[in-house]
């Protein structure tokens, strides 16, 4: 898992179309897509899953459906991203197959430390800073926490909260392997050009790490 990873938001689109959003994304070069509805009935869940698929498959790019194991089974998603009250990895392991893409929020080290003997295929690390789309996490990690699951984990990192394009080179240089944005993207003016920012800025601070 490398590269910019967008988070969906209905409430962070400020009324534009989800659809339309991840379309731009798509174009600007976004790795990831993970599909995140609290509020929606499962009817509507899986609609918009479905809307997305069409969208995300020609251009081979994952989906990933936030919590819901039946979502992304029912949708033929790319995989799933677990919370920490969610249905247990090793059951959705089994329901979703070796060839499923899952994720594992980790709030506590704790969390990190039972994580490394599972083989999820990565870590979300939430929230690196304190942000108002996610409210339900715990104490945020910092650079410095973000750090430090570095050095420990085997798990390829996807930092998420409070990230924008002031602050990704330095989540990138503590170690995250992805950057996941929520309203960088959804509640930008343009979508295509914040997430080609987020990109660029990706692509370059990889070279900088290689140099």
């Amino acid at each position: 898992m490398q590269g910019i990873y967008l988070v969906t938001d209905q409430k962070a689109c400020q009324g534009k179309p989800l659809e339309s959003i991840v379309s731009d994304a798509v174009r600007a070069g976004v790795s990831c897509v993970q599909l995140r509805e609290k509020q929606a009935c499962t009817r509507l869940f899986l609609k918009t899953a479905l809307d997305l698929m069409s969208i995300l498959k020609p251009a081979k790019i994952p989906l990933i459906i936030n919590d819901r194991v039946d979502i992304a089974l029912a949708a033929k998603a790319a995989g799933v991203h677990l919370g920490q009250s969610d249905m247990p990895y090793e059951h959705a392991r089994r329901l979703m197959g070796p060839g499923a893409i899952i994720g594992l929020s980790v709030e506590t080290w704790e969390d990190v430390e039972k994580a490394q003997d599972l083989d999820v295929d990565y870590l979300g690390v939430s929230p690196v800073f304190s942000t108002p789309t996610k409210t339900d996490t715990k104490t945020p990690w910092g650079l410095y926490g973000l750090e430090r699951i570095r050095g420990y984990s085997r798990h390829p990192l996807v930092a998420i909260g409070g990230i924008n394009a002031s602050n990704a080179r330095k989540i990138i240089k503590a170690g995250a392997d992805a950057i996941a944005v929520v309203s960088a993207i959804c509640s930008a003016k343009d979508a295509f050009d914040a997430t080609l920012q987020l990109v660029r800025l990706f692509e370059h601070s990889q070279q900088e790490k290689k140099s």
